[in-house]
């Protein structure tokens, strides 16, 4: 069943409608990772009364825009044009997703596609390192696995495979959201609040050794990559502010924590930031740092000690301030784009969250203290896990720090 919503933005010359559908690469079988993804591909590639082509020619004709991607809690497909060609636009929503074309030959030059961009992500050392990492965080769960799948699986997927993975597509849950009142939505302001138990993800076992959490890519290059960190908290959870104050003290601007200390006051990285996204589970919390391999050891020596810092020191008032108006105005910059905002509500209500307004969100990030963040540092962080990509002999002597450390 499609849940429709509207979101009474104020008069733009454009309307936009997005479809979530629920469950994307966290439903993919066991040996046939990146079959959602070439199935949503797939989808916007014709559909009834429309070829690859013709639909193409259509949505160009009146200068709209079709896009898709998968994530690993779900699907999205939007659509976008000027207000005066939506209705002749918007219908094809309901076509791609009820009644796709599912073309063979479509599908081999997606499945071709798809081994190509995985070939292509490979040479990314960042990559490999990161997918090195959430094998040992994640252990099999579908988090561990990149939404795109692997070269294995995908030259394995059939056509026929493709068309069973449909008929389970058809009857998941699908919300459709759209600032234009045309789609006949519920407005936000009636919704009723609606808040889902939280779902553990089977938290990973805090009694393994650090070496049980450790792994590294032997990468014959003056770079060495380090990322460390852990799987976290779900969105539902009351932890995900706390922990996005936290990030914002990192990574958020020159004024950053990683910022001030690698390249401000050190000079020493290529690049270093915070990864930590949206998810229905417990999402990933990672630090991650590149340097020359001059500096590797170094910059591990420097990382260690600001994890100790944030477990055993709590942070100074003056510090958390500063984060949270930082965590302000990346959420007012996040609302600039009604694209953004869409694909955000509509996630998160296929989460079971009501979206809430900007005075309650400020209000809820003001509660947030430093012993909140003290607590959750050490909650999710005292073990922490950590993969390198590098050189060896690198590699083997930050292992045998990182023993002695954590």
């Amino acid at each position: 069943m499609l849940k429709r919503y509207f979101l009474n933005n104020k008069k733009r010359d454009f309307s936009t409608a997005s479809i979530w559908i629920k469950g994307g690469s966290d439903l993919d079988s066991v040996g046939k990772k990146g079959i959602n993804k070439i199935l949503s591909s797939l989808l916007t590639r014709g559909c009834e009364g429309f070829n690859n082509f013709t639909l193409s020619e259509y949505i160009e004709y009146y200068g709209a825009e079709l896009n898709q991607e998968v994530f690993e809690d779900g699907i999205s497909i939007s659509i976008k044009s000027l207000n005066e060609h939506f209705s002749k636009l918007f219908p094809l929503l309901d076509l791609i997703i009820n009644k796709p074309t599912l073309s063979e030959i479509e599908f081999q030059k997606v499945k071709k596609s798809s081994i190509n961009f995985i070939k292509k992500d490979k040479e990314n050392p960042f990559n490999i390192c990161f997918e090195k990492w959430r094998k040992i965080v994640y252990s099999n769960h579908p988090y561990a696995f990149n939404t795109i799948g692997n070269a294995v699986d995908v030259s394995k997927i059939s056509y026929e495979e493709v068309l069973l993975e449909f008929k389970n597509f058809k009857n998941r849950e699908k919300y459709l959201i759209s600032n234009n009142p045309e789609i006949n939505g519920e407005n936000f302001g009636k919704l009723e609040k609606k808040i889902l138990k939280e779902k553990s993800l089977g938290r990973v076992n805090h009694n393994l050794s650090a070496m049980s959490r450790f792994d590294y890519i032997n990468n014959d290059s003056n770079q060495t990559i380090i990322m460390v960190g852990d799987q976290t908290c779900s969105r539902r959870s009351s932890e995900y502010l706390p922990l996005k104050v936290l990030e914002s003290y990192l990574s958020y601007g020159m004024s950053a924590a990683l910022f001030k200390l690698f390249r401000e006051k050190h000079g020493i990285t290529y690049d270093l930031g915070v990864y930590y996204p949206i998810r229905s589970g417990n999402a990933p919390f990672l630090i991650y740092l590149s340097v020359s391999n001059k500096k590797a050891l170094f910059a591990y020596e420097l990382l260690s000690t600001l994890l100790k810092n944030l477990l055993f020191n709590p942070l100074p008032d003056s510090k958390i301030f500063l984060a949270k108006e930082k965590l302000k105005g990346s959420f007012l910059l996040g609302n600039q784009s009604l694209d953004e905002i869409l694909q955000r509500k509509i996630q998160l209500i296929s989460y079971g969250i009501f979206p809430i307004s900007e005075i309650d969100l400020n209000s809820k990030i003001e509660e947030i203290s430093s012993l909140d963040i003290l607590k959750l540092t050490n909650k999710y962080f005292s073990k922490p896990f950590l993969t390198i990509s590098g050189k060896e002999k690198i590699c083997l002597e930050i292992s045998k720090r990182w023993k002695k450390n954590f």
